[in-house]
């Protein structure tokens, strides 16, 4: 992976620029936007295990949607593309269910076991195949919900049979009872499982699943829970991959219940250009309430998905239809200087994104202003991801001498013309570094970038007179 570290920016500010050292190969250079990672809470589904989800497949097949799993629901809601979804938590005991021979005593001849700890309901279904009789089916619900269907032989070893279908089974296994191989299965209707438990969850298990969505690639990253001590774990965590080259940027948020000025607070004491804080995420979306980290995950999805080229100031929030904590003009201001992302309304009173800002207050020395921009953030975060996808090719291929050097410089100065083209940068320059000279297998370049801002403050001067005369 690719390390960083500053060596000078030259803008209005004093302050450095990022210089990329390569460590590892990344994937082909291209625009990554729309994947966020979403750490939740679910009644089934794999644990402590990273899922890729795209936006067109149903995670409701793979975690249900109890407990907290909402929180993919609004990152695709929020325009997320893909999902890198984890669940959360330890322990926990699966759901099992009994199937009956039909011999005069019946005994259990099958037993179903879920794969995955959790308390979701399930009941099974044994029945004959209505379009073949030579066939039986074995059907699980979740509720009312068909969760999965197999078939099976009909007749002699109905047990083994069944047991073989659902030996491919993502979900479920079974298992035949001693000496009931050939046996055959009563028909049963929505036969309840002995329901799991679910997991439990301390602030340890979200540092495991931090770990778990690691090695992927993502945009932005939140969390399930307005807890702020599992969102500072969640900085640490956003700050640790920085510095392995991992360019994300974290969205939380707490409940309505949280004093306002203690939630301003726990925003600016982040002081992060990589933490997102939205500060009233009461919501009502068409009748519906939303808060915390529900909106959250909308806005989570929001900025992974959004180009580089766009801000996200005064954007309408799709389905969000009444603020459920309005503040004043003078709370606005003051939440802003706090790093908050503010939601407001405009004219036709649509709830949008009052000023797309992130929780950095105080530049470091090597930072400049532009830091506090969310666009900005992403301006940087993919003009960096790009020539490290570029650079990393170039490792151990080109000579460290003049012409390798310069090889590097006009692949690096490539990716800046291709992202000036694309509306992202005023000007890149790219060219050896002057301050450290090229020796052994190490070299140094300059990136000297000058990237967009939106127009998010107009200002009007009207110059009237008093006299009528033109």
């Amino acid at each position: 992976m690719a390390g960083t570290f500053m060596l000078g920016e030259t803008k209005v500010r004093p302050g450095s620029y990022f210089n990329i050292q390569k460590k590892g190969g990344n994937a082909a250079v291209s625009v990554m936007n729309g994947v966020t990672a979403v750490i939740f809470k679910a009644d089934f589904g794999p644990l402590n295990k990273a899922v890729e989800i795209s936006a067109d497949d149903k995670y409701e097949e793979i975690f249900g949607n109890g407990l907290t799993t909402d929180a993919i629901k609004e990152a695709f809601a929020g325009g997320a593309k893909t999902v890198i979804g984890c669940r959360v938590g330890s322990g926990g005991t699966q759901g099992t269910v009994e199937l009956k021979d039909t011999n005069e005593t019946p005994a259990t001849a099958v037993t179903i076991t879920a794969k995955y700890p959790g308390a979701k309901a399930f009941t099974a279904t044994i029945r004959t195949k209505l379009s073949d009789s030579n066939f039986k089916e074995c059907v699980i619900y979740a509720g009312t919900t068909e969760f999965e269907k197999v078939e099976f032989a009909a007749g002699a070893g109905e047990a083994l049979a069944l047991k073989t279908a659902l030996d491919a089974s993502k979900n479920f296994t079974a298992a035949v009872a001693s000496g009931k191989d050939q046996a055959i299965l009563a028909l049963v209707s929505q036969s309840a499982f002995t329901a799991g438990t679910n997991p439990t969850t301390a602030n340890s298990d979200y540092s495991n699943a931090f770990s778990q969505v690691e090695p992927y690639e993502f945009n932005t990253i939140c969390v399930d829970t307005e807890d702020s001590s599992i969102h500072l774990l969640l900085q640490s965590f956003v700050s640790r991959i920085f510095d392995a080259g991992s360019l994300v940027q974290a969205v939380v948020a707490e409940i309505q219940t949280v004093a306002l000025d203690t939630r301003m607070a726990h925003a600016a004491a982040f002081n992060d250009e990589k933490m997102n804080y939205v500060l009233n995420a009461k919501i009502s979306e068409q009748g519906t309430t939303i808060d915390g980290y529900k909106t959250a995950a909308r806005i989570a999805g929001m900025i992974g998905a959004c180009s580089s080229a766009s801000s996200l100031t005064h954007t309408v929030i799709n389905g969000f239809t009444e603020l459920l904590e309005n503040l004043t003009n003078t709370q606005i201001i003051n939440a802003e200087k706090k790093g908050c992302i503010v939601l407001s309304y405009n004219k036709e009173k649509q709830v949008w994104i009052d000023s797309a800002i992130n929780t950095l207050i105080t530049p470091a020395d090597n930072q400049d202003d532009g830091w506090k921009k969310i666009r900005r953030v992403k301006t940087r975060f993919e003009l960096m991801r790009r020539v490290n996808d570029t650079t990393d090719k170039l490792v151990g291929k080109v000579d460290n001498d003049a012409n390798g050097r310069k090889t590097v410089i006009s692949q690096v100065q490539g990716v800046g013309d291709a992202m000036k083209e694309e509306g992202k940068l005023i000007a890149c320059a790219v060219t050896e570094s002057t301050v450290y000279k090229a020796d052994g297998d190490s070299a140094w370049f300059d990136i000297d970038v000058v990237d967009k801002d939106s127009m998010e403050h107009i200002y009007l001067r009207f110059l009237f007179r008093f006299s009528t005369n033109e």
